[in-house]
């Protein structure tokens, strides 16, 4: 597997907190932890923002994506709401992630409790041409559903 190095700094009082890590020798995301300071409860339809206690500097040509966890969906309906969360190599503030509870039962985030993952990809940046027509194809301009599928 392809390393690069990513700098992280923990934000003051979050050192009890596990830095990000992969769950498994192939896991393509790290976990990323809750730094609420005390229980934060999520009501059903309620989104809230919630830190995580670090801060990331990413090399440039790189993003992180911040995802769901899957076992929050499966068992709670807890889900991120901007998914996949983009951070930029640029971006210096403290990683947050946007919980949202679909579920039907309040949840409940406390400290340290895995919330979402993040992956490290890199970045390729388009140069757009403008043209006076675009290459047919057989679907055309169809959209969703046009294919009765």
């Amino acid at each position: 597997m392809n390393k690069i190095q990513v700098k992280v700094m923990r934000k003051q009082g979050c050192g009890d907190l596990p830095l990000p890590q992969y769950m498994s020798e192939a896991a393509s995301g790290m976990d990323l932890y809750a730094a609420v300071d005390k229980a934060v409860q999520l009501e059903r339809s309620e989104i809230k923002l919630i830190p995580t206690g670090i801060h990331i500097e990413l090399p440039l040509g790189y993003e992180a994506q911040v995802r769901p966890r899957s076992g929050l969906a499966l068992k709670y309906g807890v889900t991120l709401v901007n998914t996949p969360g983009t951070i930029d190599s640029d971006y210096r503030g403290e990683v947050g992630i946007i919980l949202c509870n679909f579920g039907k039962e309040r949840f409940t985030v406390e400290r340290g409790m895995r919330i979402a993952q993040l992956i490290i990809q890199p970045v390729f940046r388009a140069e757009l041409i403008e043209v006076d027509c675009l290459e047919e194809t057989r679907r055309g301009a169809g959209g969703f559903g046009h294919t009765g599928h």
